[in-house]
């Protein structure tokens, strides 16, 4: 019998379980040991990002069965399917980065198709690592079903000499080593107790700050991603979820009732304040730009700016997100370097360290730069600039120096880094003009990054500019994002977004 909280009639799932003609459907649901009353009622989505790659996403299988839990009481059919994930721990410092902004769309494309092939009636997404949480978001947006977004939690600290460590300790400590002042015994016994569980990293990096995101943009159930992922207790939010997106099913609640401009501001607010990944700048406006909402990187910088870092957490702070859980600043750039804006994080920056003013040091790619800071080709006070990594052109160190790029950084990036510089070098903008030597003033405090150089002088360089450097990737998915891919400022983003939109999947 058909629950009567539920109208099937008008909910996609219908076209694959009601009717004769759907019999042959009907055959393999039996297949798979479904019952009749439950082909009957609405079909939930229940995507993870489950893989064996990092500890970020090991447990959200688990996780996943708590949610079908949740949905089954509630009288829905919960179906599990997969998608991908890359890791940044994992595919930082060599070729697999390039990979990791591209898997935010191929998550999105992936969850979109599955629910839309299969047709679904709602989604409930688990994700444990960067790039997979905005793409889970993005899809939940893009299909505007009811959604709900669990975060699968942060690794537990590690303890090494009396005091909490983290990845970010590691990668801190490979400096080190390369400098001389730290053996290889003591790497080694660092790099074996600073992660210590499942979950993603354990600070204020990406992960956890679209964690954060999640549930200020209402798409989380409040407090549901402050959990560490071990802790089994995990699962009342998963079966909670669950019990949830049954309710949004029967109140025909959709993800852009919830995502809205007000939303989205509440949520730049949230990364501001938690001192959050620069990357946040990237991921709101490709969300808003899933509902057809104007909110690119202005505006998330106008939030930025205004908002003051008061949560102490790493990278910026001495704290992890555990002690988020357990007691209950970006600002944004523009100037004629980065006509399109720049993000650069100042948590944990003394106002001094704000303001830098130094020579130019270009770099044409990730791997070259590197290279000379690994053998210290720059002296103090020099300005890093590393081109040709932005979402078309691409696809550590110290607080004496500064950093520049058209790409992104990970969420546990300190110092003084800039990045998403837009327009980016594969698209004509004026880091592509940078030379050696020209003086560059990089200023958090008034907000503007730019270079000594006259509008004469730009143009001229511009004129006789050769083109942007050609991409060895010339076939496959890598080729595919570079063609499609779009500004920094509105987010990265690969399809023109809801405001072309001309078919409504809910209503189909």
């Amino acid at each position: 019998m058909t629950n009567a909280r539920f109208d099937k009639s008008k909910l996609p799932s219908r076209h694959v379980t009601e009717g004769p003609e759907r019999a042959p459907n009907r055959s393999f649901f039996y297949a798979m040991g479904i019952s009749d009353e439950e082909i009957h009622q609405p079909w939930v989505g229940i995507v993870t990002c489950w893989n064996e790659a990092a500890p970020c996403n090991i447990s959200l299988n688990r996780q996943a069965q708590a949610v079908k839990q949740g949905v089954k009481v509630s009288g829905g059919t919960p179906r599990e399917f997969t998608t991908i994930t890359v890791t940044d721990g994992i595919a930082m410092g060599h070729e697999g980065m390039r990979s990791s902004l591209a898997s935010r769309d191929a998550i999105a494309d992936t969850v979109e198709l599955t629910m839309r092939g299969h047709c679904y009636d709602a989604l409930v997404g688990l994700a444990g690592c960067d790039k997979s949480l905005p793409g889970m978001m993005m899809a939940m947006v893009r299909l505007n079903v009811p959604s709900v977004f669990i975060y699968g939690g942060s690794i537990l600290p590690g303890r090494h000499n009396g005091r909490d460590v983290v990845v970010q300790d590691v990668f801190e400590a490979v400096g080190q080593h390369q400098a001389g002042k730290m053996s290889d015994a003591e790497l080694a016994i660092l790099e074996r107790v600073a992660c210590p569980s499942a979950g993603a990293c354990g600070g204020q990096y990406t992960a956890n700050t679209m964690a954060c995101v999640s549930e200020a943009i209402g798409l989380a159930l409040p407090n549901s991603s402050g959990a560490p992922a071990p802790y089994e207790s995990r699962d009342q939010y998963g079966t909670a979820s669950g019990v949830a997106v049954m309710n949004l099913i029967e109140k025909n609640i959709r993800a852009r009732d919830i995502v809205t401009r007000k939303a989205l501001e509440n949520a730049a607010r949230v990364v501001a304040c938690t001192g959050g990944s620069t990357n946040g700048g990237l991921h709101l406006p490709a969300i808003a730009h899933e509902a057809g909402i104007d909110f690119d990187l202005f505006d998330v910088c106008d939030i930025f700016r205004d908002i003051p870092y008061f949560v102490n957490l790493r990278p910026g702070g001495e704290y992890v997100a555990k002690d988020l859980y357990d007691a209950g600043g970006v600002v944004g750039l523009k100037g004629n370097l980065a006509p399109d804006g720049a993000v650069v994080k100042v948590a944990g920056m003394s106002a001094a360290e704000q303001v830098i003013i130094g020579p130019a040091r270009v770099y044409e790619c990730e791997e070259d730069a590197f290279a000379a800071v690994h053998t210290r080709r720059y002296a103090e006070g020099d300005v890093i600039v590393i081109r040709n990594e932005g979402p078309a052109g691409g696809p550590g160190m110290g607080k004496k120096v500064a950093l520049i790029t058209d790409g992104r950084f990970s969420g546990a990036t300190r110092g003084f880094c800039v990045g998403h510089v837009g327009p980016e070098a594969a698209h004509g903008g004026p880091i592509a003009l940078l030379r050696d030597g020209d003086i560059i003033t990089l200023d958090a405090v008034r907000g503007t990054i730019a270079v000594d150089l006259a509008d004469a002088e730009l143009a001229a360089r511009k004129a006789a500019w050769p083109g942007p450097r050609q991409t060895q990737y010339a076939s496959g998915a890598l080729w595919k994002y570079a063609q499609l891919v779009g500004p920094t400022r509105q987010g990265a983003v690969t399809h023109p977004g809801a405001k072309a939109e001309r078919h409504v999947y809910m209503d189909q």
